[in-house]
């Protein structure tokens, strides 16, 4: 058990998650690649019960980007293969937890029964009332951010402001990132949540993905509670006691 106690008054709204490192894990192992997608599936099972267990809000997982179509048709056709038998495998599991699901990204590209599973999952579980799961797959932050800009403009908005600008985003109800996580050992956001991160508290992990466990999310989430979140304020003495 963890020695120090989480505060479930000031945990993260809304944490992002960039699920790195599943390809080099299984490197190691001197297995193929698809063998790290494959754990790392299951890790994320683990880390999403657990994030609901402890009363997070809202999880953003960094499924398949944008730029992942660069890799080999191999290892594509088995991601797309994976996450289809996911959605369809844990379809009664989110409903019977009460987990909403929703999609971010670009679903023209995925294929028709990709597409149908996860607009069906979202419809099924619309009125559940548990942590929202939402599954960056086809997703990169500049093009939501372009995919927003031509719907406003379809729309014929002029001289738009931030909160009119949010409402064209893919998931306008979901609050922006207190937190993301990456793990892999990189610092960078690669394209995560451009807009919804601006004011994201960044917490890097070296661990590869797969080695990921509920305790390195627990303590992800007790470094977060120290911060001291200004959004641009001062800090006033009183703070800082």
């Amino acid at each position: 058990m963890p020695k120090v106690e989480l505060n479930k008054n000031a945990l993260p709204k809304h944490v992002g998650i960039i699920m790195d490192g599943n390809g080099r894990w299984a490197k190691k192992r001197l297995l193929p690649r698809t063998a790290g997608h494959k754990v790392g599936v299951e890790v994320a099972r683990n880390i999403m019960t657990y994030a609901d267990e402890l009363g997070i809000k809202y999880l953003t997982l960094y499924t398949f980007s944008t730029e992942n179509w660069k890799r080999s048709k191999e290892e594509v056709d088995y991601l797309m293969d994976l996450l289809y038998q996911h959605i369809q495998k844990e379809k009664d599991f989110y409903i019977k937890q009460n987990l909403r699901f929703l999609h971010a990204g670009d679903l023209s590209k995925l294929s028709p029964e990709l597409q149908n599973e996860i607009t069906n999952l979202i419809v099924e579980t619309k009125n559940n009332t548990g942590l929202t799961l939402i599954l960056a797959i086809n997703y990169g932050g500049r093009d939501e951010l372009i995919r927003a800009m031509n719907k406003a403009i379809s729309n014929g908005e002029k001289n738009i402001t931030e909160e009119k600008f949010a409402e064209y985003l893919d998931n306008s109800s979901v609050p922006d990132a207190d937190l993301i996580i990456r793990t892999g050992g990189e610092k960078r956001l690669s394209n995560f949540l451009m807009w919804q991160s601006a004011y994201s508290e960044l917490e890097f992990n070296d661990k590869l993905w797969p080695d990921y466990k509920e305790k390195d999310f627990y303590n992800s989430l007790l470094s977060f509670q120290e911060k001291n979140r200004r959004f641009g304020g001062v800090v006033e003495e009183e703070d800082k006691k």
